[in-house]
């Protein structure tokens, strides 16, 4: 086994979603750190010292589990990342010399306050897939305990006070085993264990809270696997062959997916986030806006929308609060426009036999609007009556008592009427919005709770241009 110093470069295009990983839900919009939605941080990926964890319901450790199809004299590199909270603390100079503590030290371009910052910790290795069998490998890890003092100066260049940061010492181990399993062809099971053993425990008598416990935890851990001569297997789309052995990985409080670029397996990132296999970062994001769960265009705009004193107040929170803060001051028009949002890819999804209604998408003047909308006053009435209005399909009145087929077309944003094709319902009533557009509301023939839905006015909805009339109405 030998430990490397720097990363594989087979993990270069997976570091990307591996960064977003890690960095998820560092900083959250407005990114200052009174803001209520910063007050309740680290979420993933966070395991605590075992003396803590089983009674607050956290973890220790989390486990992988993979198939793998290793070639020849195959070595595994791995690369262990996570964060280390440390905590800073600000102290304000006083006249007489020394320092005090203090809620915030006002400068002219920030506002320094209390919080809790995370540095990037690595653990990296490199071993042969055949130094893994038996009891495989154990490697404990280290990162000791520290203070760091930052002086801060004002804008005339004198002692303003001091950042105060206290690190408190860790320690892991890391387990790796590879089992080789029956069957026609070379494949492995490797199993990954990152534990915190942190020897901390909380002082007698007192009830220490997830704050005390977080400087000493392993915050969002995960893995980044692979081979230099071979591939993983999907978990989510293994061979026919392999879903058995598949199922019978055991996964804990991770998920590993093929990660790196599209068309290889040779790359796995084991996340405390569920993924789907070869994830990728939208190519429209201008930059890290650590809330990966949203999308950018919000983020940009509210934090464009902040005062300039909640912005002073971000970019005294931390570095890479301010970073957003600058990120989103120098956005141009051009690249806000791009945040709109993007199609990735249209397929057939249904094969050959499937329901023609999903082949393509109609544009908005597909959607079936009447001549004169129910609050014209040429109307026939000037007025809509669901219980009796009627609307006109291929040339026949329907309205409530029809029965009708449902054909669910592809721009319902429910994708659980798609299930609904090809059922027979019926129409309770014709419903008009006020942009014009007419809605069924319909009830599902052979459903035991229509009774209900009808009694509470719970109806399913579909455009007129969605159903088709049955013969026997």
């Amino acid at each position: 086994m030998t430990t490397t110093t720097t990363a594989d470069a087979r993990f270069a295009a997976a570091r990307q979603v591996a960064d977003a990983v890690l960095l998820e839900g560092y900083v959250l919009y407005p990114y200052r750190a009174s803001a209520a939605k910063n007050r309740m941080r680290w979420q993933f990926g966070v395991l605590v010292p075992p003396a803590w964890g089983p009674a607050h319901g956290e973890h220790a450790f989390q486990r992988t589990e993979i198939l793998m199809e290793p070639k020849g004299d195959a070595t595994l590199a791995l690369e262990l990342r996570f964060l280390h909270a440390q905590r800073r603390t600000v102290q304000q100079a006083l006249d007489g010399g020394g320092f005090a503590d203090v809620d915030a030290l006002h400068l002219a371009d920030r506002v320094l306050v209390p919080w809790d910052e995370g540095t990037e910790e690595h653990v990296e290795l490199s071993v042969p897939v055949s130094g893994l069998a038996g009891e495989g490998v154990c490697v404990p890890f280290a990162r000791p305990a520290r203070d760091d003092i930052e002086t801060v100066l004002d804008a005339d260049g004198r002692t303003a006070g001091r950042l105060v940061r206290r690190t408190e010492g860790i320690e892991g181990v890391l387990r790796l085993r590879a089992v080789e399993l029956d069957g026609a062809y070379r494949v492995f099971r490797l199993t990954a264990v990152v534990e915190n053993t942190s020897p901390w425990t909380p002082a007698a008598g007192s009830d220490a809270d997830r704050e005390a416990a977080l400087p000493r935890s392993l915050v969002a851990a995960h893995l980044l696997l692979g081979l230099d001569s071979g591939s993983f297997l999907s978990m989510t789309d293994p061979p026919e062959w392999a879903r058995e052995a598949v199922a019978a990985c055991e996964n804990l409080h991770t998920w590993p997916v093929l990660a790196g670029e599209a068309g290889r397996a040779d790359v796995v990132l084991s996340s405390p986030i569920i993924l789907e296999d070869h994830p990728a970062i939208a190519p429209e994001s201008a930059g890290a806006m650590y809330d990966a769960t949203e999308i950018d265009e919000i983020l940009a705009l509210r934090t464009a929308a902040l005062t300039d004193q909640e912005k002073r107040e971000a970019r005294g929170t931390d570095a890479r609060a301010a970073a957003v803060i600058d990120l989103a001051d120098s956005l141009p028009p051009e690249v806000l426009e791009r945040l709109h949002g993007a199609v990735r890819s249209l397929r057939e999804v249904t094969g050959a036999d499937g329901p023609d209604q999903i082949s393509e998408v109609p544009d908005e003047e597909a959607v079936f609007r009447p001549d004169t909308p129910w609050w014209d006053p040429a109307g026939a009435a000037g007025t809509a009556d669901p219980a009796r209005d009627r609307v006109t399909i291929d040339g026949a009145p329907v309205g409530p008592g029809s029965r009708v087929l449902l054909r669910p077309g592809p721009r319902r944003t429910d994708a659980q009427d798609l299930f609904l094709h090809g059922r027979a319902a019926q129409v309770e009533a014709v419903l008009h919005d006020v942009d014009g557009g007419v809605h069924l509301a319909v009830t599902v023939e052979d459903d035991p709770g229509a009774d209900i839905r009808r009694e509470q006015g719970r109806f399913l909805y579909f455009q007129p241009d969605e159903v088709t009339l049955l013969e026997d109405a």
